[in-house]
């Protein structure tokens, strides 16, 4: 692919200028005298987070993650300027930086956007598996799905939970996001389409219109009673409810992901060997219940499970998707005060501000509690029915097929010469289809910052 194909990074020297966990604000040049902390107030930080993960030795392994991440590293501090002490980069096969976990990831974008300041770039790139989870509320919910990026461990982050953080964003300061993941284009809530078409748009516009509705998530638990789809995830927490008969956990059997083989013109792209990024939720729930060791996991019980492993480092909506739960089970007179009160068993989701089953929607209709998204940019991989590419060439080099395209719109302009958000899609777009690849990537933030620069 000429002066698009990928060179293999050296992971490790390439990330010895990491900020320290325990320093970032002396990294970030407060403590310089007065008048060049007012230059650098004028000029404003750039900072950012970079995560690749390949998965190694699971079901849903990848190849190019790691490789986009070095690829926009060097990017970062060669064509924009960053500093290299001031990108924070997890990745799972180097074990010289932080693992990308739920945990760890959060912890780098809360502290990236509680430190950000007007005039600020903050950037925020991720190669990985995208995953959609189906609704578990346990009514006729129609929403659609959770789109979420899928950690090392399993603890999903979800599209929720990246509105709210973008929602925290100071006014003056613009937080860039690109996902190469699968179903990554409804990644945060709120913003406008400006390149895409979005399936929340079309699900939206239909049942508006009193067309078809969106399949149902819940697969063959609607119209099943609450207490009956949950009952199996509130036992793995240790709460033991009355039992009122059987209920077989439920597959999804709908909704297949496409084979592992993405389409693709055999004249352009048949001598590489294409993965996509999406992780089936079948493959999620076995990966699951190998992390928890439960074997009993499936669709009414994946966010109890995950709440039952990971306790406070859950995604704020699984803890707050316990909480309206228990609630519900209380109000019904099938968990008791002292279950609730037994220690740690939902102390964290109990504190979690959630007193409506509304809010633990799935898809788009929980995101009323969050504040807009007015600081954020997102570029993603694809749209929210499509999978992105992870794709390897015959001689062994492998990366994502947007985070490829990206780079080569990039490289195609001299060093100074700025590419618009728009601009950046609107080519990445066509670089895509010209190579026979099908996904369609989008963009999404408001009308000023579609003419902005890409990052800065």
């Amino acid at each position: 692919m000429g002066s698009s194909s990928p060179y293999q990074p050296n992971l490790h020297s390439s990330r010895r200028r990491h900020l320290p966990s325990n320093a970032p604000t002396e990294a970030r040049g407060r403590a310089e005298p007065a008048a060049s902390r007012a230059d650098a107030t004028t000029m404003g930080q750039k900072r950012a987070v970079l995560v690749g993960i390949n998965y190694p030795g699971t079901d849903g392994e990848l190849k190019g993650c790691l490789n986009d991440v070095a690829r926009m590293r060097r990017c970062l501090v060669d064509r924009f300027g960053f500093d290299g002490a001031g990108i924070r980069v997890l990745a799972d096969a180097d074990p010289s930086t932080p693992p990308p976990t739920g945990a760890n990831i959060r912890l780098e974008l809360e502290r990236l956007v509680r430190d950000a300041r007007p005039g600020d770039t903050l950037f925020f790139h991720y190669s990985g598996h995208g995953l959609q989870l189906p609704a578990e509320t346990g009514e006729d919910d129609d929403t659609g799905y959770d789109e979420c990026i899928v950690p090392c461990d399993l603890n999903l982050i979800k599209d929720q939970d990246f509105t709210e953080l973008v929602a925290k964003v100071p006014d003056g300061c613009l937080f860039t996001m690109v996902s190469d993941s699968c179903h990554s284009g409804g990644l945060i809530d709120k913003t406008k389409e400006q390149i895409g078409n979005s399936t929340k748009q079309s699900k939206n516009n239909q049942h508006r219109g009193g067309d078809t509705k969106p399949p149902s998530a819940s697969g063959t638990c609607t119209g099943t009673s609450l207490l009956r789809i949950i009952r199996g995830g509130f036992e793995s927490l240790g709460a033991h409810l009355p039992c009122h008969g059987h209920h077989k956990q439920s597959t999804q059997n709908g909704g297949k992901e496409p084979d592992a083989k993405t389409e693709a013109e055999p004249s352009t792209i048949a001598s590489v060997a294409i993965a996509n990024r999406s992780l089936p939720l079948p493959m999620f729930i076995g990966m699951l219940r190998d992390k928890t060791g439960r074997h009993d996991v499936g669709v009414g019980s994946i966010r109890t499970t995950l709440f039952h492993h990971f306790g406070h480092d859950a995604s704020p909506k699984v803890k707050r998707f316990v909480k309206v739960m228990v609630g519900r089970l209380r109000h019904d007179g099938k968990l008791g005060d002292e279950e609730v009160e037994q220690p740690h068993a939902f102390r964290a989701a109990l504190e979690q501000d959630a007193h409506s089953v509304e809010e633990v929607y799935a898809g788009p209709a929980a995101a009323a509690r969050a504040g807009l998204p007015r600081n954020g940019v997102l570029v993603s991989g694809c749209q929210t029915d499509e999978t992105s590419a992870d794709a390897t060439t015959p001689d062994g080099v492998s990366y994502g097929a947007l985070s490829n395209a990206i780079q080569a719109v990039l490289a195609g302009r001299k060093r100074g010469a700025a590419v618009t958000n728009r601009e950046l899609v609107v080519r990445a777009r066509e670089l895509l289809s010209k190579q026979g690849y099908t996904q369609q990537p989008g963009l999404y933030c408001s009308d000023e910052h579609a003419k902005l620069p890409f990052i800065c």
